[in-house]
């Protein structure tokens, strides 16, 4: 009966070996090293490796954060500078404006002068050639006139 008990102890895989028990605690042992010694490295470098990548997002939000508020001063300067140049455009067109203006009326005040002294010198030029011509004439009508008539003698002695 001995030899059949080993046998049929041979023959029955579901009982349990001793080498199930060794490979058990064998495994069980690994199990222990690894997460004793390197799960927790493991774990540290994955926590830094993750903080560091959220530094670096909240460093890119914040950069653009800055980005958007130096290109918002950018956008405010920019319309204080155009409106700015377009004050100092207005300001410079009225007083062109205003120059052209004092320059014309100065001008028209000159030309009015100028009129009038060219009225007075020609009035002056009138009555001098008047003056200069009205001899002359005189003898050129007596003469006519004593053609006219035909007594030269008594209408020269009258007008004198």
């Amino acid at each position: 009966m001995s030899t059949t008990y080993v046998a049929q102890e041979k023959e029955n895989f579901l009982l349990p070996n001793g080498t199930i028990f060794v490979t058990t605690i064998i495994i069980l042992v690994v199990l222990f090293i690894f997460f004793r010694y390197i799960v927790p490295p493991v774990r540290t470098a994955m926590r830094e490796r993750n903080a560091m990548v959220q530094r670096s997002v909240d460093e890119s939000r914040a950069a653009e954060e800055k980005f958007r508020q130096a290109k918002a001063r950018y956008q405010d300067a920019l319309a204080e500078a155009r409106a700015e140049a377009g004050r100092i455009r207005d300001t410079a067109r009225a007083e062109g404006q205003q120059t052209l203006d004092e320059l014309r009326a100065r001008a028209g005040a000159e030309v009015n002068v100028l009129r009038r002294e060219a009225a007075e010198q020609l009035e002056r030029e009138r009555e001098r050639t008047l003056a200069d011509l009205e001899p002359h004439v005189r003898g050129i009508a007596l003469d006519l006139a004593n053609r006219v008539v035909g007594s030269d003698g008594a209408i020269r002695e009258e007008a004198r």
